[in-house]
């Protein structure tokens, strides 16, 4: 019943036979992949530098692609849902000038992670781009495609091999070339993801936990609601500048040094939409490390009711959430053998995930089926590896 999605093998293959297509019977000489993530809690706490709960999933973007001469640069899309044109063509400047952001907007993030590569300066090449992460579903596409880029351009031209200044450099490319002032979570995750293990993330210290997940009684339901409001842009930025002045009438660097009793204190010095910003960012981060200690004894009830309170404080406190979503994270806590629900992501559309017992797996999803209003899409994953590149036959 969930939906399948092409494995690493089968992207490689889709992303040759395109490049084949395309330039000539030449094979190309690299291929890599990095995957997208979920994160089973701490949400918009990121760039509040607190902490986050994500996992890497065996959902993937894979580039293959091979150096040129010169300075000319091919970048393919084989995603055929692509609204804007698949093929972008430029040239890197040999003056150190920016390259610019410009359409189809799918390649800026290509000409973020080349402008901030920490091994300058990268010479031409062709490469293509195949992924069955979904677009704008809250499973982090973008920072998958960052990252794969990145590490494709490794195998061109290696850099020092720090692990935590590449997702930085992907994050730097998303803020400058994007325009999305996204935290570190995305890329830290797709980068350093392990298999078997969330990642308990300290984004202040960029320090990493592993924490085990591979009991094989329990399974990670993705629900995809397919439906995006186009807030999720603009509202993003203004959530991520609520927190900062809330931080600031607290007299603090950051949210994740404040406590609920600083917050009580100031609340008559902040408006009622900055306190409840800064009420769930705080209360969220909380809930994240309360949530690790939980998952790290097994108490998985413990660990889905927390899922459920980010959720409402998401909806309720943070207002990020939608109606689709709130759907979804209905229908599923009403299963047995269900332990928690929450949306995932940024919000305003994209996907929830479930923390649920195995054998409850295919109950759940004719469930939600029935409740839900849209059309969902389902995927059964679990904690996967982060990216790699590939060898080639």
């Amino acid at each position: 019943m969930a939906t399948s999605y092409q494995s690493v093998s089968e992207l490689v293959v889709t992303a040759r036979q395109l490049y084949g297509q395309v330039f000539g019977e030449e094979a190309p000489r690299v291929a890599v992949y990095a995957p997208g993530r979920v994160n089973l809690i701490g949400e918009h706490t990121d760039y509040n530098q607190g902490f986050v709960l994500p996992m890497a999933l065996p959902l993937v973007t894979v580039v293959v692609g091979s150096p040129t001469a010169g300075q000319d640069v091919t970048v393919l899309t084989a995603a055929e849902d692509a609204d804007e044109p698949r093929r972008v063509d430029f040239s890197l400047p040999t003056d150190g000038s920016p390259l610019s952001p410009g359409l189809p907007s799918w390649a800026n993030y290509v000409k973020g992670v080349i402008q901030h590569y920490r091994a300058p300066p990268v010479s031409g090449f062709r490469a293509v781009i195949a992924s069955s992460v979904p677009l704008g579903g809250g499973l982090s596409s973008s920072a998958s495609l960052e990252v794969a880029f990145y590490t494709f351009l490794q195998q061109l031209k290696p850099d020092d091999g720090d692990m935590v200044s590449k997702a930085v450099a992907c994050q730097t490319a998303e803020h400058t070339h994007a325009g999305v002032p996204c935290g570190i979570m995305d890329q830290f995750v797709s980068v350093l993801g392990k298999e078997g293990h969330a990642l308990l993330i300290d984004c202040r210290s960029m320090e990493a936990t592993p924490v085990p997940l591979a009991d094989p009684r329990l399974v990670i339901l993705i629900t995809n609601s397919n439906v995006k409001h186009s807030l999720t842009g603009s509202e993003y930025s203004t959530r991520r500048r609520q927190c900062e002045e809330a931080a600031s009438i607290l007299g603090k660097d950051s949210l994740r040094d404040a406590t609920m009793k600083d917050l009580e204190e100031a609340r008559n010095r902040m408006d009622d939409v900055t306190y409840r910003r800064a009420r769930h960012v705080i209360e969220e981060i909380q809930r994240t490390v309360q949530a690790t200690e939980a998952l790290k004894r097994g108490a998985y009830k413990e660990f889905g009711k927390l899922m459920v309170e980010s959720h409402n404080s998401l909806r309720d406190l943070y207002e990020v959430s939608c109606r689709e979503l709130d759907e979804l994270v209905a229908a599923a806590i009403k299963v047995d053998g269900v332990f928690g629900s929450r949306m995932t992501g940024g919000g305003f559309g994209g996907c929830t995930v479930t923390l649920l017992q195995a054998h409850a797996i295919d109950m759940t999803i004719l469930h939600i089926q029935e409740q839900y209003s849209g059309n969902p899409t389902f995927y059964v994953t679990t904690p996967s590896a982060g990216a790699r590149p590939l060898t080639l036959p």
